[in-house]
């Protein structure tokens, strides 16, 4: 599996920016796909997941403000990013497990997300 994001940029506070996932290979044998980011001096978090079937997964910092989801054909995530805040500048990972899998076994390159006036 073989993933590929894209979307990242520069936005002011409070506006939005929506990143893609978009995955290749063995598709039909992904369960789970998600969003991870990593600021500057801190552990890579989970920021918000999507689960075959459709049930989402959110960190409690982005709630209300992301949307994930995921397109019928399961080839790409996308995560919606509104009203963005300065703490919400990393780079950010899109990855995606297996069935059957504990943990995220694909990653795609980052995406920087810089939220700044």
């Amino acid at each position: 599996v073989q993933l590929q994001a894209s979307g990242g940029g520069l936005v002011q506070p409070g506006g939005s920016l929506r990143l893609s996932c978009a995955a290749s290979g063995s598709i039909s044998s992904i369960s789970d796909m998600g969003w991870y980011r990593q600021a500057p001096g801190k552990q890579r978090e989970l920021v918000a997941a999507i689960i075959s079937g459709g049930r989402t997964n959110y960190a409690d910092s982005v709630k209300g403000r992301f949307t994930i989801s995921r397109d019928n054909a399961g080839n790409t995530v996308y995560l919606q990013m509104n009203s963005l805040k300065p703490e919400d500048t990393a780079v950010y990972y899109c990855g995606a497990r297996r069935w059957g899998k504990n943990a995220y076994e694909f990653w795609g390159q980052g995406t920087q997300v810089t939220v700044s006036s």
